[in-house]
């Protein structure tokens, strides 16, 4: 029996090989990027799954309330994670991590790796296997590091590095320390990434800052025992913070901050550490939103419901053409059961094949799709037990409704009226519906593919307030003082005439090839309130390298020794001083025991963080005691490439043996909105195939109008009708529903769009055109895809379609 029915259904698949093919396209076309995308959510909602621990995990923040609201503080003091361990109960590990590059030097290389200055207990806490050496202490000593195969490969060419010494740069020092550990490389999907874990004691701040606890520059995490509760913890952590943050807490209260709900003014908090990868703290509360792997998961599910209402749509349609074969087979003594059957297995070898085919394709496109969507993910993230059975069910429960429905509509037609050829279809209800969802989805998507674009662009155009196409970054990687790299570029370009200015900074602008970037924070006392500022340290020429824009006062000259105890300072600093008569006038203390330092120059504001967040209050200093991390080099408008090669040429001349890692400065921009970028893509690739499949399903519906109003179409025109009003008559009914899909579908575009750019300070108006431009768009389409199938009814011979009956 079910021989026969496949083999029947195979044939009728075969005899109408235009449908199957439109149904076979459209749905492996639905199934290969569903499959792509689907890998790549899960591949994102995977981050930091892999601990055995992680349910215990949690990195330790604190809210602190200000006179402008609550902030979030993830940085933690050197002395805080003991203090922590030993007065507040139920904490099993405790660790503190601080990420940064270091040089490491072996005989004749010279490598700038990710680095990691860890305390022992951070890999009893996360789950970094050791390869080889002791697997239960990575870190057996101050003077022991441990390195991923990774970086074992590229320093002595093996795996096994064990027992080796290699000397790393500590701030201006070299200091030789010996391989105890080889680390399994750190997984795509962990939000810790480092090449080599260091002890934590030897970073160059920790001597000088182990007891203080105002200078905070690293990351705490820890391990709550068995049994205690994040609630539990935070509320005993309640006297620890009054103890510990005394001062802190006084200050802000004379400065007029208001406690939170509970009271307080300092509150100790805890971050799963599965959430870290999707927390964001801008607006002083921690708010978790898995919105991008969400998004993309609704993505695909959208297209796979085009898909499958087409295959409803069109399977209706090409029943018409089976109205006398169903007449017959009922007439033989067919039941409604076995046509069910019958129809049911052509819709299942149609999805089974198609799924076949994605899955071949996505396989095949898998690479192109990496480099697409920049993205780490692979179809290994698709084969957990849990997703394939989820897979599984999906795909039946789809095969079954999309699969099932036209099967149960044929299977029930009237007997004499299939003998006939009449279809009563009603007043095609489903049908309507589901035109008009397909092209809901389609108009949201097309809505926030313009607006996605419009928002890149905006932030692409901005002007930041620096000049971002001229200025070439580079880290300064090498072994090199940064202020003697800095003053051997200058003299290596001086004679190139398409050099125009050279200088530094401890901080990049955007986020450079080496993938870092940093911020640092000072807060201090000024006429008793309590004031913070974003602080860089910069070197001469800085303001005429990236075209800054002086407003009052003058920057740091050669001319002025006093100027290592000056700042320069932006105009969201002078309004956080409060001093906008004469800000030149402003000197500060710092603290108790320090010298006055007097504000010199003014700046006009520029972004000097993300594009997407306001500019806060800055403060340049010029204080060789702390190192540069990055030259800027200013080039000539004209003859950029050359210029370019010139920089690099220069490098190597300088630093031989460090990696040349330079780029502009709008790359570096385009960089720190790379998830924008990724996005919009993904929804511009999801609009293009939604419109394409909304198309074919259109196609096959003006088949089965066209089919249903043969004899209408003959009178009409027999008795006068032009090509053009009967075209118009057909499409008209379509269109309305594009309208209703308009109505429809532009609300929840404007919300959903609207409420995704109230996340950036500086964004795209968002003008109505955009929605009437999907609207318009959604209409254009609609009419092409249907108006070519009706203005050839209407212009067909009218005998040929009367003379039938």
């Amino acid at each position: 029996m079910i021989k026969n029915y496949l083999k029947i259904a195979w044939r009728n698949l075969i005899k109408n090989k235009v449908f199957t093919t439109a149904n076979i396209v459209g749905l492996t076309l639905a199934f290969t990027v569903a499959i792509l995308l689907a890998m790549n959510a899960l591949f994102e909602l995977s981050y930091d799954q892999f601990h055995k621990n992680k349910d215990s995990i949690y990195q330790v923040y604190a809210s602190a309330q200000t006179p402008k609201g609550s902030e979030i503080a993830l940085s933690k003091s050197v002395p805080f994670a003991p203090a922590l361990k030993e007065e507040v109960p139920g904490i099993k590990n405790i660790a503190r991590a601080l990420s940064t590059n270091v040089l490491v030097i072996y005989k004749d290389k010279e490598l700038n790796l990710d680095a990691e200055y860890l305390d022992v207990d951070y890999f009893s806490i996360f789950s970094f296997p050791v390869v080889f050496g002791n697997t239960s202490k990575p870190l057996q000593d101050r003077n022991s590091i441990a390195i991923t195969e990774k970086a074992s490969n590229k320093l002595f060419g093996t795996k096994d590095g064990i027992g080796k010494t290699v000397r790393l740069k500590i701030g201006k020092e070299e200091k030789p320390f010996s391989v105890s550990a080889i680390l399994k490389d750190i997984p795509n999907n962990s939000s810790a990434n480092f090449d080599i874990a260091i002890p934590f004691e030897n970073h160059r701040e920790y001597d000088e800052n182990k007891d203080d606890w105002d200078s905070r520059n690293h990351s705490v995490f820890l391990q709550l025992e068995q049994g205690v509760s994040v609630e539990q913890f935070e509320e005993s952590t309640v006297e620890f913070s009054k103890l510990h943050f005394r001062e802190e807490i006084e200050s802000r209260e004379r400065d007029g901050a208001l406690p939170d709900v509970n009271g307080r003014y300092v509150q100790l908090s805890l971050l799963s550490s599965s959430d870290r990868r999707f927390a964001s703290f801008a607006t002083g509360v921690v708010r978790v939103q898995r919105i991008f792997p969400y998004m993309i998961l609704g993505i695909a599910f959208l297209i796979i419901f085009i898909a499958c209402a087409n295959f409803i749509n069109m399977n209706i349609a090409l029943g018409e053409k089976r109205l006398k074969e169903i007449g017959m087979r009922k007439t033989l003594g067919a039941i409604k059961g076995q046509l069910f059957v019958q129809f049911w297995l052509e819709s299942l070898l149609v999805f089974m094949l198609s799924i076949i085919l994605g899955f071949i394709l996505s396989n095949l496109l898998l690479e192109p799709f990496k480099t697409l969507f920049n993205s780490e993910a692979t179809l290994a993230n698709l084969m957990s037990p849990t997703i394939l059975l989820g897979f599984l069910l999906g795909i039946l429960a789809i095969t079954f409704i999309a699969g099932g429905y036209p099967a149960l509509l044929l299977s029930r037609l009237n007997t004499l009226n299939a003998l006939k050829g009449k279809w009563e279809m009603g007043k095609n209800g489903l049908r309507n519906v589901l035109i008009v969802v397909q092209f809901v989805i389609a108009i949201i998507l097309i809505s926030g593919t313009l607006v996605f674009q419009g928002q890149i662009q905006f932030m692409r155009n901005k002007n930041l307030g620096y000049n971002k196409e001229q200025v070439v970054s580079i880290p300064l990687n090498g072994k090199k003082d940064s202020y003697r790299v800095i003053e051997l570029l200058r003299n290596e370009l001086q004679g190139n005439r398409d050099i125009l200015s050279v200088s530094g900074a401890d901080n990049n602008l955007g986020r450079g090839r080496d993938g870092s970037a940093s911020t640092s924070v000072m807060g201090f006392d000024y006429k008793g309130r309590g004031l913070r500022t974003n602080v860089q340290t910069v070197d001469y020429d800085f303001a005429k390298t990236l075209d800054l824009q002086l407003v009052a006062g003058r920057m740091f000259s050669r001319e002025y020794s006093a100027d290592s105890l000056s700042m320069v300072i932006n105009e969201a600093m002078v309004k956080e001083f409060n001093e906008t008569e004469n800000p030149l006038a402003t000197r500060v203390y710092f603290n108790e025991d320090s010298v006055a330092y007097s504000v010199i120059g003014v700046i006009k504001d520029y972004n000097f963080k993300d594009v997407s967040r306001k500019i806060e209050p800055l403060t340049l200093f010029l204080d060789r005691n702390y190192d540069l991390y990055y030259a800027y080099i200013k080039v000539a408008p004209t003859n950029i490439t050359e210029s370019y090669e010139a920089i690099k040429r220069a490098w190597q001349t300088v630093e031989p043996n460090a990696e040349f890692i330079g780029s502009f400065l709008d790359e570096n921009v385009d960089r720190t909105f790379r998830r924008e970028k990724t996005m919009a893509t993904i929804i511009t690739s999801g609009s293009i195939l939604g419109i394409v499949l909304s198309c074919i399903g259109l196609f096959a519906m003006s088949l089965l109008v066209v089919a249903q109003r043969t004899k209408e179409i003959g009178i009409r025109k027999v008795i006068g009708a032009s090509v053009s009003s009967i075209t118009l008559l057909l499409t008209k009914d379509f269109l309305k529903l594009v309208g209703v899909a308009f109505v429809v579908g532009t609300p929840i575009a404007w919300y959903a769009l609207d409420r995704w750019l109230q996340e950036y300070a500086f964004h795209v108006p968002l003008s109505m055109w955009f929605f009437i431009g999907a609207g318009f768009l959604a209409a254009l389409i609609a009419l092409i895809t249907v108006g070519t199938r009706t203005i050839k009814a209407a212009a067909a011979n009218p005998v040929k379609s009367l003379r039938t009956e």
